[in-house]
């Protein structure tokens, strides 16, 4: 029985690689030099998509696989994959929520952290012999006892809120409905008011059409001179243009940001401000994570091919 052949939108660790290439045939678009000649040569074929979540799956190439089944996505992120074209295929989406939650709520405390206590900062000091020549590094703020936000309280956002408990912070919240199981936490609807009542804003929502900029000037505004937005979702939850002119002009106190529009190549404009801790989209970034992530992407597949339940369906 010959393998299923699918489309592998870019790069995934050798440990998934190694397992995919046994299952199926792999037709690997990111290594083509000419991606439609690809695509039009291998299109009736392919079965299935395997991408991440930056990358999805558009429209356009969905309507070039005829004979294309089912997406799994390598990540929670799926608003890369045009889910209106697969519904009118009756393509499937998968993606892997969960296996990623504690990881990506640690990047966003120690985000927090670092940009609050100046820590790169603290670090060059001691390395280039500022500490020595200057004495005492700069004075930073606190976190314990201050007051956080949370503008979503899924999966995520629920593990953020838990670690933000171990400081001692007044928690609030903004959701599309207050939830049953947020103890100890404010319930804000607005996301303006609940910029405006937090030290401390964390952006933790799946992005959607109905989320895309959703931290507007407006929310930046109410943040304040003295708030910082810490970004663990996805980058067109944010205005970028009202986030940078914010931080240039000091409306905004500071910024810590693992997502960017257009990244890897970021806006330059945030590489000259001091005021903003960057990363690079690497939240789940821990081996363990990105072990359980591959697997369930193969999971599904298999689950897929075996006329079996999804384990994680978006649709």
């Amino acid at each position: 029985m010959s393998k299923p052949e699918i489309l592998l939108m870019g790069p995934y660790p050798d440990w998934d690689l190694v397992e995919l290439e046994d299952r199926y045939v792999v037709r690997k678009i990111f290594e083509a030099e000419d991606r439609d000649a690809f695509v039009a040569q291998h299109a009736g074929a392919i079965r299935a998509i395997a991408t991440r979540g930056e990358l999805g799956a558009s429209a356009a190439l969905i309507e070039k696989l005829p004979s294309l089944e089912v997406i799994s996505v390598y990540g929670v992120g799926y608003d890369a994959v045009d889910l209106d074209a697969c519904r009118k295929r009756g393509v499937r989406v998968t993606n892997t929520p969960d296996v990623l939650t504690n990881d990506v709520a640690d990047l966003g405390i120690a985000m927090m952290l670092v940009q609050s206590r100046g820590m790169i900062g603290a670090e060059r000091w001691v390395r280039d012999g500022s500490w020595m020549a200057n004495g005492l590094y700069p004075l930073k703020r606190r976190v314990w006892g201050r007051r956080a936000g949370v503008l979503g309280l899924g999966r995520i956002g629920f593990e953020v809120a838990k670690r933000l408990g171990g400081f001692d912070m007044e928690i609030a919240y903004s959701d599309i409905e207050a939830k049953s199981y947020a103890q100890g936490m404010t319930f804000i609807a607005d996301p303006v008011e609940l910029a405006r009542h937090s030290d401390f804003l964390f952006v933790t929502l799946a992005a959607s059409a109905a989320t895309r900029h959703i931290v507007s000037r407006a929310v930046i505004e109410a943040l304040g001179p003295e708030g910082m937005l810490i970004n663990i979702s996805r980058a067109s939850n944010i205005d970028e243009e009202a986030l940078l002119e914010a931080l240039e002009s000091g409306a905004l106190g500071s910024a810590a940001l693992d997502v960017f529009e257009k990244e890897p190549n970021l806006d330059p404009r945030f590489l000259a401000l001091d005021n903003v801790l960057v990363q690079p989209h690497h939240a789940s970034g821990t081996i363990e994570t990105r072990k359980a992530m591959g697997k369930l992407v193969r999971d599904n597949l298999a689950a897929h091919f075996a006329g079996a339940a999804l384990l994680t369906p978006v649709i």
